[in-house]
């Protein structure tokens, strides 16, 4: 293979074989760096076995896979990283050598101009010309003494409860969404009791006044520098960060299922634009077979999947057509809800809506046409597919972290934003705390949770400031309302490991059985406590917990 220099300390290659490690040796090159990602191509060599040669011959190996055109800042930052500490000259390859040069010339922006970079990729045979923007120097980062990535509940709700207590902070919001969601009401408009409208407002009308709004797409983390990059090129220096970037629905993890969302009978309440198409097909729907899926953990709102089921069964009782549908959950868990308590009172309403409960079912493929979803089920430890016809689908997708945080050295295994459980904090990053869906907690993801997190991070924010530890902790707090059916809620709460949690007396509210109260608390008490109240930095039922302070 015929490496390519691009300047004294790198060359680029296609793919290489075990020979050409043994070549770049006698070449004098000290390290190698792959960007390709394992399994590209059948037959493609893996970057474990060129890792055991670059060894076995002394070379030092770093593995920075790149999908093709879709290079970010992360990868970037980790190049730049690998070229800076690496024993030199490097060696980088990929398929056919282009994402290594990429990679190389945007690491290397800022130390020359752009025409050079160019020009040297060029004479290596590899055209980037159109990378000349992303070459020129940046401008150096905005600072703030708190950056907060994300503008959902959580990240809102933080920056408000810091500004309550000293709004002297400066504090950045990094969010490029023009709306804000009360996305715990989409169960209720799913089953026309709230109107859609209701659950949305502009997000500059949540942002908490004193914040800097940054309408930019985050790209990755560099916390060794204290820098957030963003999609426009540029980047954000901070004393301290906040990591709230939420989860990412996965649709295209169910084959088929993108191509029919919103027709062929499919919806889900897990879309603003859907759930009234869930109340349009519910209203619709006289006879038949209606299944409602639950992917594997984690998802937000774990009790939503079924709160949409109970509700549609209780119109159709209602409408004196329960008795001709044919409902069955499909739930991917081995449990009907992960917190025993609360089974008993959900299995009444299973038994007396005739529910067919399938659990270790887990959906993977839809097809709208003609209307048969496909189920992956697990009895005994062996699982088979099995497909089943519908009528109505009501669907929620399996949820992940964004790639840009997987990748990020902020990430735990599972992708999300490593924390302490307690504290919020990252392990390894003391100016970096993470809470809400992102955060790789192993709480239930509900807005309730967010709602108790964002005080303890805001005060715990302040004490980094002054360089202080951690000053409160979090149990693990979140709240389920399962709405059984129009009028009744079994209010579950509880905590980490499913110790329960509630906030009201037995005598006020049984969380453990369906209660009128609980009811009255979702739909009249919750939306105002959301808007006026827990995205206003007013903490309710939400006073952090001090470590110090006496249990």
């Amino acid at each position: 293979m015929a490496f390519k220099p691009l300047d004294d300390d790198i060359a680029v290659s296609p793919q290489i074989t075990l020979e050409d490690v043994a070549e770049a040796t006698r070449q004098g090159y000290r390290s190698i760096i792959s960007n390709r990602p394992d399994g590209e191509e059948a037959g493609q060599l893996p970057a474990a076995a060129i890792r055991a040669e670059a060894a076995r011959h002394g070379l030092a190996f770093t593995h920075i896979p790149i999908v093709s055109g879709k290079a970010t800042e992360a990868d970037t930052a980790a190049m730049a990283r690998a070229l800076e500490t690496l024993p030199g000259p490097t060696l980088a390859f990929c398929r056919s050598g282009m994402r290594s040069t990429t990679l190389w010339a945007l690491a290397r922006a800022g130390k020359g101009t752009p025409e050079t970079l160019i020009g040297k990729a060029g004479a290596a045979g590899y055209d980037i010309t159109g990378l000349a923007p992303r070459l020129r120097p940046a401008a150096p980062p905005r600072a703030f003494d708190v950056v907060i990535v994300g503008g959902g509940s959580a990240g809102i709700a933080t920056a408000a409860s810091i500004l309550k207590r000293n709004a002297k902070v400066t504090i950045a919001i990094v969010d490029p969404a023009q709306d804000h969601y009360y996305q715990p009401g989409w169960t209720l408009v799913g089953a026309g009791v709230f109107r859609p409208e209701a659950t949305r407002r502009a997000q500059a009308d949540v942002m908490p006044k004193g914040v800097t709004w940054v309408q930019v797409a985050t790209t990755g983390f560099d916390p060794d520098r204290n820098l957030v990059e963003l999609a426009d090129g540029g980047s954000l220096a901070y004393d301290v960060l906040v990591a709230a970037p939420g989860l990412r629905l996965a649709w295209e993890k169910i084959d088929g299922l993108e191509q029919t969302l919103g027709r062929n009978g499919v919806t889900s309440n897990y879309r603003y634009d859907l759930a009234p198409f869930t109340h349009r097909l519910v209203r619709e729907t006289r006879s038949g077979r209606a299944l409602f899926t639950q992917p594997p953990m984690p998802i937000k709102c774990a009790g939503a999947p079924q709160k949409a089921m109970y509700l549609s069964c209780d119109l159709w009782r209602k409408a004196g057509v329960l008795p001709k549908i044919d409902v069955a959950f499909h739930n991917a868990g081995p449990t009907l809800f992960g917190v025993p308590t609360y089974v008993p009172a959900l299995m009444d309403y299973i038994e007396a809506y005739g529910i067919d409960l399938r659990l270790q079912s887990n959906l993977v493929a839809v097809d709208g046409d003609r209307r048969v979803a496909t189920f992956a089920q697990t009895k005994d430890g062996a699982t088979e597919t099995i497909e089943r016809e519908y009528d109505m689908l009501h669907v929620v997708p399996p949820q992940v972290s964004h790639d840009w945080v997987a990748k990020s050295p902020l990430a735990a295994a599972n992708g999300f934003i490593d924390v302490d459980e307690a504290t919020l904090r990252h392990p390894r990053y003391p100016n970096v705390f993470g809470l809400g869906d992102g955060a790789a907690t192993s709480n239930a993801k509900t807005a309730a949770a967010a709602r108790q997190q964002a005080p303890v991070v805001a005060v715990n924010v302040l004490a980094a400031l002054e360089g202080k530890a951690p000053v409160a902790d979090y149990d693990g707090y979140g709240s389920c309302p399962l709405t059984v059916e129009r009028g009744k809620i079994v209010l579950a709460e509880f905590g980490y490991g499913g110790k329960l949690l509630p906030t009201f007396p037995k005598w006020l509210i049984d969380g453990t059985r369906p209660t009128r109260l609980a009811w009255f608390l979702k739909e009249r008490m919750l939306p105002p406590l959301y808007w006026q109240g827990m995205l206003k930095g007013h903490e309710l039922l939400a006073r952090p917990h001090r470590i110090d302070a006496a249990s």
